[in-house]
């Protein structure tokens, strides 16, 4: 009888809080006029909201850093961006606005918000795949109401099927079912900007910081301008204002003993002239004082702050500087190997004080192992530390639960998804990239002073398009390519014969076509020539100018993994004089030839064109060009056996069953 009466007291007390409860929100609903659906859904805010603290109150800052014998990155030293918003975000799912691709950073799309955490936006642009999706903070720049564009009097690319000229925002708000998001929802920003669009600088190229270029101003929005490098594409533009470290003054490298790297396909570049350059293009120099360079950043080493997870970006954990420079800093996720670590610009927006999560609603991953009570979704990854949290395909997977579709896995940290880029053609882009942690720990940088991480680059890096890559002259290079037609995004692993073969190919190439002194660079480095391409260094162009369409493309073939290009050769009946006359832009853009092979036909015809300047070619013994051929089909036999095993492992891959967007 006494074991009876606690569950009959229980059942009671249930239903009185139930009824209790009941009682409640009618008693709210007659008051505040709201619906039973908007009950409902304040009290999953709710339940949700209370979940947050609740994992919150498991983990606290203080407490850490007083283990840890750490200080937090004062506030102070975090602009404007970085730091807390004023106010909460009005963003709602399936709200339409225009926006900047980062991909491609001179182009306004059409975007969806697609997902909302805390102040933070994941942006669809609409009509082409999830893969492409990418996050901003709320108070973005690169983001503008719907009919910004129009009103601005700037392009706006619309979705993929509609046409530019007719597309109209009503109709398609219509047609689509969705809002649009309200124009006050976006921030003001202030408009002053001493530079106009046309006028010409030096900026250095901040995925390859050694060079600095000759460049123009593309666009100008608000206090903010858009850095185009002349005669390339638009995917190394980036926006800056005037007080960025990455710009300079006509003049400056001349000034300060620095190269300038000219436009390419410039008739001249090793004399190039900015008083002629801008008289041929009838352009004028930005003004000196429109260069307000900003103080150095304050960070010190072990400063603790908030930073978005470069590798899986929907997360934001806790992170530590490891190293700085004038306007950088190293990021160091705690908990996680150094092999994650990245290198990014001390104002970049991906950068937070301490207590910047818990401030916007923005669920914080504190130190694996760190937290007293585990997460519901650990021990679903392998991977020491992953909550499973995330996908090495990207937004197309909410989660993971095998190291196939683990963005920390070692496996995916040696390998790299690329995807088409996503307006067509040969280019592809990466969506992860793989570890270059082993190549920051050589010694040596053969000279130039720069970080090997990129700098305030977007997740998704285009490849296949230019590589001036003076900071990656001893990195693999990266050139993967996926079909067009392909859903799945397979993954490949780049063998170490390939790619230390195409990394020289990167430098011996580019050094010698953005030098000021090509034929002096050429010189220094023509023993790697011959070991990279035999045969080669035995020809002069007087000879190659009589070459016939077939002897151009019998020597194309010869060239290792240049075979497939020998028919495309024939096809557009180059013989030698016309070859001669190719250019990088010629190869890789009219012709798009892959970027590998490009390296070795352009590497070619610069060692033709500069063989009589050298006034000697020795040519290779017997012995010797035997040996480099063995060892060439050795390395061919090589990459064939390692692409049968990266074979095997997609198809492993593609058994692994993923946690798909519930979204999508």
């Amino acid at each position: 009888m006494r074991a009876a009466l606690p569950a009959s007291s229980f059942r009671v007390v249930l239903c009185v809080s139930g009824v209790t409860r009941i009682i409640t929100v009618d008693r709210r609903r007659r008051e505040n006029g709201t619906t039973e659906e908007e009950d409902k859904e304040e009290m999953k805010n709710k339940v949700s909201s209370s979940q947050v603290s609740v994992k919150r109150r498991t983990w606290s800052w203080q407490q850490y850093l007083n283990e840890q014998k750490a200080e937090a990155a004062p506030p102070t030293l975090f602009t404007q961006d970085q730091s807390c918003p004023s106010r909460r975000t009005g963003f709602k799912v399936g709200m339409k606005l225009e926006g900047i691709d980062p991909l491609h950073p001179s182009m306004f799309c059409v975007l969806t918000v697609a997902e909302v955490i805390g102040c933070r936006l994941r942006l669809h642009i609409d009509g082409y795949s999830e893969c492409y999706d990418f996050w901003v903070n709320a108070d973005s720049a690169d983001i503008r109401p719907a009919g910004w564009c129009k009103e601005h009097n700037h392009k706006l690319h619309p979705p993929k099927g509609h046409s530019e000229t007719e597309f109209d925002w009503q109709d398609y708000l219509q047609s689509s079912g969705s809002p649009a998001a309200p124009p006050t929802l976006f921030t003001c920003r202030p408009t002053a900007c001493e530079f106009q669009v046309g006028m010409k600088l030096e900026a250095v190229d901040k995925k390859n910081p050694g060079l600095v270029c000759v460049a123009s101003v593309a666009d100008v929005i608000d206090d903010r301008f858009l850095v185009h490098f002349d005669n390339w594409d638009d995917t190394y533009d980036y926006w800056c204002d005037g007080s960025s470290p990455y710009i300079h003054p006509v003049g400056w490298c001349e000034e300060h003993g620095r190269p300038l790297t000219a436009p390419q396909g410039h008739p001249s570049p090793e004399n190039f002239v900015w008083e002629d350059y801008l008289q041929e293009t009838g352009s004028t120099a930005a003004p000196s004082p429109a260069f307000t360079l900003r103080a150095p950043h304050g960070f010190q080493v072990n400063h603790r702050l908030e930073a978005v997870d470069r590798r899986n970006p929907m997360l934001i954990r806790v992170a530590t500087v490891t190293d700085t420079e004038d306007y950088r800093v190293k990021i160091h996720y705690d908990g996680w190997s150094s092999q994650f670590d990245v290198w990014l610009d001390s104002d970049h927006c991906d950068l937070h004080p301490v207590g910047w999560c818990q401030r916007t609603g923005h669920p914080l991953e504190p130190p694996p192992g760190s937290s007293p009570l585990p997460s519901p979704s650990q021990g679903v990854c392998p991977t020491a530390g992953c909550r499973g949290v995330g996908h090495i395909k990207g937004a197309k997977y909410t989660g993971h639960h095998s190291a196939f579709g683990c963005p920390y896995s070692d496996i995916n940290m040696r390998k790299e998804v690329v995807l088409p880029d996503r307006l067509g053609g040969e280019r592809s882009v990466t969506l992860v990239p793989v570890s270059l942690s082993q190549q920051d720990q050589q010694p040596h940088r053969r000279g130039v002073q720069v970080k090997q991480e990129s700098t305030d680059v977007p997740l998704l890096l285009p490849l296949g398009k230019r590589k001036r890559l003076t900071d990656r002259l001893s990195q693999p290079t990266k050139f993967l390519r996926v079909k067009q037609e392909e859903e799945e995004l397979p993954l490949r692993t780049i063998s170490s014969a390939e790619s230390s073969l195409q990394a020289a190919l990167h430098q011996s190439v580019f050094l010698s076509a953005m030098s000021a002194q090509p034929g002096r660079d050429l010189s220094l480095c023509w023993e790697q020539h011959r070991k990279l391409l035999p045969g080669v260094a035995r020809i002069h162009a007087d000879a190659v100018q009589c070459w016939s369409v077939q002897q151009v493309s019998d020597f194309i073939e010869s060239l290792p993994g240049c075979e497939e290009q020998a028919q495309q050769f024939r096809d557009e009946q180059i013989d030698g004089r016309a070859f001669l006359l190719l250019t990088q832009r010629d190869i890789v853009r009219i012709m798009s030839i892959k970027l590998g092979p490009a390296l070795k036909i352009y590497n070619s015809i610069l060692m033709f064109k500069h063989a009589e300047d050298k006034g000697q070619s020795q040519p290779l013994d017997k012995s010797q060009s035997d040996a480099e051929e063995n060892s060439q089909s050795q390395t061919e036999e090589n990459n064939q056996s390692q692409a049968e095993e990266r074979s095997q492992s997609g198809a492993e891959d593609k058994g692994q069953s993923d946690i798909p967007d519930s979204s999508t």
